[in-house]
């Protein structure tokens, strides 16, 4: 039996900035998964989901979701293998579009699965580079930090064009992770802040400059056990966020919410327009935040622990 799995992931700090060369933060929520795994021999290839609809078939392009058949052209070019004559299944926790690295997340378990039927060596930097491939096929010209915390699954710090950096975590950090229900596709959001960069130059360049520098203090923070300084970052991090036009109103009432319900901070996370917050909790105070962002309009709370690192 063959099955492969890709965890979700969460920005922390430094979403857009991210894409204009500033560091960000960003964490695996492994608790949600992608999985694939190969329901049986077949005369062709055949991706189905784990009601056994039709996904994907290279003898019927035509039946296929196009976005899956892209995909699936992409890692076999990649892998410079043929498809297989398997049934591949594939199910996910992960919602689409939502922020949480879904489509890294599918690229990431199918080429694992593709190159486990086909006996075909994948280390980790390869299918980085494979994913990363996928993310451009659908995100236009993304940072790369989706692909490189779904692939490790690991906490890091981010920069683009640069090697990622482990973080240091002192103490353990206590997340909840709401999402408003709302997609947005990440390049609407990602090309709108573009566009905005090139109309306002220096208010835009200046706020990415902040986030940057938010991610720095953060950094800091997460190392030294100071963790009372980390949900300030974070408002200070959403503020920016929505000066750049990238939040919601239904983002903005859950971080409102969180807030006044005893959260330590909160900010949306990942592309915007859409998707997920993220609130900092403790024991105190977990329970009545979920509460509070259930009845603000989230259709589903999570919560997931950041742990500490040696």
């Amino acid at each position: 039996m063959i099955e492969t799995s890709a965890a979700a992931k969460i920005i922390l700090f430094g979403e857009h900035a991210v894409v204009h060369g500033q560091p960000a933060i960003a964490i695996p929520f492994s608790t949600l998964r992608t999985r694939v795994s190969m329901a049986k021999r077949a005369p062709a290839f055949e991706l189905r989901s784990a009601a056994g609809d039709l996904l994907v078939s290279l003898e019927s392009p035509q039946d296929s979701d196009p976005q899956l058949l892209a995909l699936m052209h992409v890692i076999l070019q990649q892998l410079g293998i043929e498809a297989p004559a398997v049934m591949l299944s594939l199910s996910s926790d992960i919602p689409p579009a939502s922020g949480l690295g879904s489509g890294a997340a599918i690229s990431a378990a199918l080429a694992r699965a593709l190159a486990r039927v086909t006996n075909v060596s994948l280390e980790n930097e390869r299918l980085n580079e494979i994913v990363y491939a996928t993310e451009k096929l659908f995100h236009g010209t993304p940072s790369g930090i989706d692909n490189t915390v779904v692939v490790h699954e690991k906490a890091i710090c981010f920069t683009r064009g640069r090697a990622p950096l482990p973080i240091q975590v002192a103490c353990p950090l206590r997340l909840l992770v709401a999402d408003s229900g709302q997609r947005c596709a990440t390049h609407i959001p990602v090309s709108a802040v573009r566009d905005l960069l090139l109309q306002e130059p220096g208010p835009t360049g200046e706020r990415l400059a902040k986030i940057g520098q938010i991610v720095r203090h953060a950094l800091v923070a997460l190392a030294s056990s100071a963790p009372d300084a980390i949900g300030p970052l974070m408002n200070r991090n959403h503020a920016l966020l929505r000066e750049l036009d990238v939040s919601s109103l239904l983002l903005d009432r859950l971080v409102d919410a969180a807030m006044e319900a005893g959260a330590s901070g909160a900010k949306l996370s990942g592309a915007g327009r859409g998707g997920n917050m993220i609130a900092l909790v403790n024991e105190a105070t977990e329970a009545s935040v979920s509460r509070a962002l259930s009845a603000a309009g989230a259709v589903r709370v999570l919560a997931t622990t950041v742990p500490t690192t040696g």
